[in-house]
């Protein structure tokens, strides 16, 4: 029999009943049972109950052991008493009654439990993350991750892509964040980068020829930490096609990223059809370029209702340039009770609030003779003067008069901009009785990143957000350059190497208006996939980069090997990155990206369990030419 097991503590079953085995893990939890002691026996594949009674030979060292303890066990597979059986585990039909037991790793106190769903500070859990990693949700994100990666290369495999390794230290390249600089020793003074991705060596490869590259990339950031970003390095899907339009790369793409969520998705629902949604239709309708689409607000513009209408706040800015009000549709929530509350989330967002208008059911004076009609209809009627139909009976003749239900306008933008006016509104957000609109004004720059952030607030609290689907869409079109409010300065908004829409025309003009060949995927709120088709032409780089304020001396100095390889015949290319952490803490159902990496920072970019960053020696610095000047 194999030294520590012959069967793992997934594996037995009925069939095994009689039969010696051995089993090794960790002591799950301990149980006494009127002195019969129960182990749950647990190892990476599952879970086996083992028990020993005072006439077993390993009672005695049975006794000893505590949870977390690593141990091998000898016995007989039982049979479980049908009243027993647990179906929750593939071995719950049977038991091992323990021959003999061996310790091989004691555990002291544990600062956390595995047993159970405890919840610990994420410090304890990071700084003890090899008992972390032993619970079974982690053990299961964990899995999740690497079948998925496994899954990712066989259907890149599939579609002719090849993977190549590229370097992990290179020279410093400007890509939007901070570099990690790694100091040489040969050369004195001088420092390598840890890539931020692979970006300009995968376009190399395609000036060497190779048409289809793929890699499983680390990637290094000096970045901020946010719940769904990792502060110090990340993996990707990385991949570049040459020969290849926009349209080329999504067709490519799209399989590999549904089949992901198709095998490992849970049985949710994962949408066939991926609109592509202009940048700027992303951010007027959801306030965001990675509209969550299981949500089905979209946020229109109704500036023209308000101008110089009887709310003096909206009208007085309307007047001015570049300027307009943006409604988020909101049904269901048409009462007085949630328009404060959704007020509130506006003003703890730092604005002054959110107008509203909400829409109930109210009553109208009608005439008996007039044909039964909706709540909507009496109130068209009225809006359209017609005789039947009033605020309020007449003195004469009123016994020809009765109440009947009508649609009612409430909030203070209502009784401030009137009746026709909010018909209008209503009528273009195609909202009805029981439904509500909240209002935001100004500089779209101003307000639109709150509007976003309530449209989610909204769709969640009215249930009008799917849960248990994958939405995907391409945000495309976005605009090369961008320029700073305070210095007028222009400069790339997105990525300085992709191939502007229109090529060399298209940099003639105002560069506000220049697009890119840019793109990415959102799906459910987060950016999964972010690429595009690249700029190959010197020419027309030049030129790009000389409206970011980039001389040509400087753009060859900052990426001689690019502007060299582009010398020698390279072809049109395209690609993007998917980030392997997003699509797995999607899968796995999570709201924080260190829940499905095994062993990350914590939110101040520091490894808890290993000590880092930590200070180097003397002698370290001495052999790197290194002076540490202290912080004040």
């Amino acid at each position: 029999m194999h030294a520590y097991r012959s069967h793992t503590c997934a594996d037995l079953n009925k069939s095994h009943v009689g039969e010696t085995v051995r089993l090794s893990g960790w002591v799950h939890r301990v149980r006494d049972h009127g002195g019969i002691l129960f182990i749950d026996l647990r190892d990476h594949y599952g879970i086996t109950q083992v028990l020993a009674d005072p006439d077993s030979p390993a009672f005695a060292a049975v006794e000893k052991v505590r949870s977390e303890w690593c141990i091998r066990i000898d016995g007989v597979v039982k049979a479980r008493s049908e009243d027993l059986v647990n179906p929750k585990l593939p071995t719950g039909e049977i038991e091992v009654f323990v021959r003999e037991l061996e310790v091989l790793g004691q555990a002291e106190e544990l600062p956390l439990m595995v047993f159970g769903d405890q919840e610990y500070p994420e410090e304890t859990r990071l700084r003890y993350r090899y008992l972390d990693l032993r619970r079974e949700a982690m053990q299961a994100n964990m899995t999740l991750r690497s079948d998925v990666v496994a899954s990712i290369r066989r259907r890149m495999w599939d579609k002719g892509f090849r993977e190549y390794q590229t370097p992990i230290i290179t020279a410093s390249s400007p890509e939007g964040a901070r570099d990690f600089l790694v100091p040489s020793r040969l050369h004195p003074g001088k420092f390598y980068a840890l890539p931020q991705a692979p970006q300009i060596f995968k376009q190399l490869i395609m000036v060497s020829g190779f048409d289809r590259y793929f890699q499983i990339a680390p990637c290094f950031r000096d970045e901020d930490p946010r719940a769904d970003r990792s502060p110090t390095d990340f993996y990707q899907l990385d991949m570049e096609m040459s020969f290849v339009q926009q349209q080329d790369v999504f067709d490519t793409v799209q399989p590999v990223i549904a089949g992901i969520f198709e095998e490992f998705g849970g049985g949710r629902k994962v949408d066939a059809d991926w609109p592509q949604i202009a940048y700027a239709d992303a951010m007027k309708w959801y306030g965001t370029d990675k509209p969550d689409l299981r949500n089905p607000i979209r946020m229109q513009d109704v500036s023209e209702h308000f101008r110089g209408s009887g709310f003096a706040i909206f009208a007085k800015l309307l007047e001015q340039d570049g300027t307009e009000i943006r409604a988020i549709p909101a049904p269901k929530g048409g009462s007085r009770k949630f328009c404060d509350r959704m007020n509130a989330f506006a003003q703890k967002e730092g604005l002054p609030g959110m107008g509203y208008i909400f829409w109930r059911e109210g009553t109208l004076m009608v005439k008996k003779s007039a044909p039964q009609k909706t709540p909507l209809e009496v109130y068209a009627g009225l809006l359209a003067g017609e005789e039947w139909v009033d605020t309020a009976a007449p003195i004469e003749n009123a016994e020809q008069w009765e109440k009947r239900p009508a649609l009612e306008a409430a909030g203070p933008l209502a009784k401030n901009i009137g009746p026709e006016r909010t018909e209008a509104i209503r009528q273009q957000l195609g909202l009805g009785v029981g439904d509500a609109a909240f209002f935001l004004g100004g500089k779209a720059s101003s307000f639109q990143t709150v509007a976003g952030k309530a449209r989610t607030v909204i769709g969640d609290e009215l249930g009008l957000t799917e849960k248990d689907r994958f939405a995907f869409c391409w945000i495309v079109d976005f605009p090369m350059y961008e320029k700073d409010d305070e210095t007028g300065a222009v400069d790339f908004e997105h990525n300085p190497f992709s191939m502007p829409q229109g090529g060399m025309e298209a940099l003639d003009g105002d560069p506000l208006t220049v697009k890119g060949f840019q793109y990415d995927l959102a799906c459910n709120g987060y950016e999964l996939v972010s690429g595009a088709v690249r700029n190959h032409r010197l020419d027309i780089m030049f030129k790009a980069f000389s409206l970011a304020g980039y001389a040509e001396d400087e753009v060859r100095k900052r990426f001689p090997s690019l502007v060299n390889a582009f010398r020698f015949g390279p072809p049109p290319h395209g690609g993007c990155a998917a980030g392997i952490d997003r699509i797995v803490m999607l899968l796995a159902d999570q709201q924080n990206i260190r829940e499905v990496i095994m062993f990350p920072m914590n939110q101040r970019a520091e490894d808890l369990m290993m000590g880092a960053p930590n200070e180097p020696s003397n002698d370290q610095l001495r052999e790197l030419s290194l002076r540490v000047i202290p912080q004040e």
